[in-house]
């Protein structure tokens, strides 16, 4: 009797994941790492999360409060979620923020006061931060993104060694987050359609590309900024004036410009549209756009932000990638503590925020610009920690360096991460002393967390993440 014939084993997924490791050290990746995007609209948000953060440690040094005044910093940070959302959103979102900010403070001084074992408090934050990634994804909060969560609670780990520390830590964050609210919500007092206005004034620019590109992704990109404008502008509220009614009908001409240009250029039109543009970027409460027919602009119901959270957090997608972040920080931080590494949380840290990415290839970006970045700051962190400056000297630096963080993390991470390392290491001194040798366990830490993150990535990468492949 003859045997059946033995079926081969299934390698497309190892062959998959060895394309991603491949990818991960190809020099034409590292080189697009460094590529520095275009941004617009940067300075206020920037100057309204440096105001937050500033307002916090001077109070904290005026209070006598200077080791509380980093919790209250971190709290500020609140103010640097949902850059760009309508404002009626945006205080949903950053509200949610401040909330979980204030829960891992809590939990991480629980942790700290219990006296659990190193490698037990790893697999704890690990835990958390799978969390964190699996709240913020499902409720879309972009941002500096679930790492200042649980850099918070580590904060607080390390701050608290008896119950008594939970509510000092657990007051400062609070107060922070407040402060980090309000500040993040002070616009809409001066220009409620602000976000609304700039949404609009984006879409335009990107109707304008279709004069210089004539190709079909210029129209697909086109139509894709005037779908997230008329988003901003559904969640934005309906202005008693009539400014939200005109601005989208004002995206409605431009939506028909857009529609019918592969088979009529209409450049009389195209024109008359982007001249709109530079109006509405400035800072005005409304702009005279009384050439379009209000009427027809029918503004569509917005959907519930509880709603489509509750959606998030189903989505099998987020869960599987929360998962996959949580073991990627287990597996960084134990490392560490293997080897005998002195922070093994910050390699934790470090895996979670090289897999914020949204594709492994992104993943791999974001890794190579925190390494690259780390070390450059480790430098600067170690110069400024070595010239031992007072607590108010600290505080401006501080202010600068979060600052700086704002105005260029979106052009590119790696500038951000030359000032976010200095800062952090800079606030974690506020509260204990430290010595420059300390920006060299940053600097090895970040690179097992960026490493095991990568490896975590690419091993559990999805079979239809093609993003990686030229």
């Amino acid at each position: 009797m003859q045997a059946s014939p033995r079926h081969a084993p299934d390698l497309s997924r190892l062959h998959h994941s060895r394309g991603a490791l491949a990818h991960s050290v190809a020099l034409s990746t590292w080189r697009r790492a460094f590529e520095v995007r275009t941004a617009d609209a940067t300075i206020a948000p920037a100057l309204r999360v440096g105001a937050a953060t500033a307002l916090v440690l001077v109070i904290g040094g005026l209070l006598g409060h200077g080791n509380l005044a980093g919790f209250a910093a971190l709290g500020a940070l609140t103010a640097a979620f949902g850059r760009y959302e309508p404002y009626p959103r945006l205080a949903r979102k950053t509200g949610l923020v401040g909330v979980a900010l204030v829960v891992f403070v809590a939990g991480g001084a629980l942790l700290g006061a219990a006296g659990l074992s190193l490698w037990l408090q790893i697999a704890v934050m690990a835990v958390a931060s799978g969390i964190a990634a699996w709240l913020l994804a499902a409720f879309r909060i972009a941002g500096p993104g679930p790492v200042i969560l649980i850099f918070a609670a580590t904060a607080a780990v390390g701050y608290s060694t008896r119950l008594a520390d939970l509510g000092p830590a657990v007051v400062a964050v609070a107060t922070g987050v407040v402060v980090g609210w309000l500040a993040a919500m002070a616009p809409c007092l001066f220009v409620p359609l602000g976000p609304a206005r700039l949404a609009v004034a984006r879409a335009l620019a990107a109707v304008a590309q279709l004069e210089r590109a004539h190709d079909a992704s210029a129209i697909a990109a086109a139509r894709k900024a005037i779908d997230n404008a008329r988003d901003v502008i559904a969640h934005s509220g309906r202005g008693r004036d009539g400014h939200s009614h005109q601005l989208f009908a004002l995206l409605a001409e431009a939506d028909t410009v857009v529609d019918r240009w592969a088979h009529e250029r209409d450049h009389d039109t195209l024109r008359a549209l982007v001249d709109h543009e530079s109006e509405l970027r400035k800072v005005k409460r409304r702009s005279d756009l009384q050439a379009f027919d209000v009427e027809a602009a029918a503004l569509p119901k917005p959907a519930g932000f509880l709603a489509e959270g509750l959606r998030g957090l189903r989505s099998r997608e987020g869960i599987v990638n929360a998962a996959r972040i949580a073991a990627a920080a287990a597996l960084a931080g134990w490392i560490c503590v293997a080897v005998g590494l002195e922070h093994p949380l910050w390699a934790s840290m470090g895996a979670m925020a090289a897999m914020q990415g949204f594709n492994f290839s992104q993943t791999v970006q974001r890794g190579i610009q925190r390494l690259v970045g780390n070390v450059a700051g480790a430098v600067l962190a170690a110069g400024l920690i070595a010239a031992a400056m007072g607590y108010w000297q600290t505080v401006v630096v501080i202010v600068v360096l979060q600052t700086v963080t704002e105005l260029v993390v979106i052009k590119n991470y790696a500038f951000a991460s030359v000032a976010i390392t200095p800062m952090a290491l800079l606030l974690t001194g506020l509260g204990s002393a430290v010595a420059p040798d300390i920006a060299v366990s940053r600097v090895v830490d970040t690179l097992v967390g960026v490493v095991v993150g990568v490896i975590v990535s690419a091993v559990a990468i999805s079979r239809t993440d093609h993003h990686h492949v030229a």
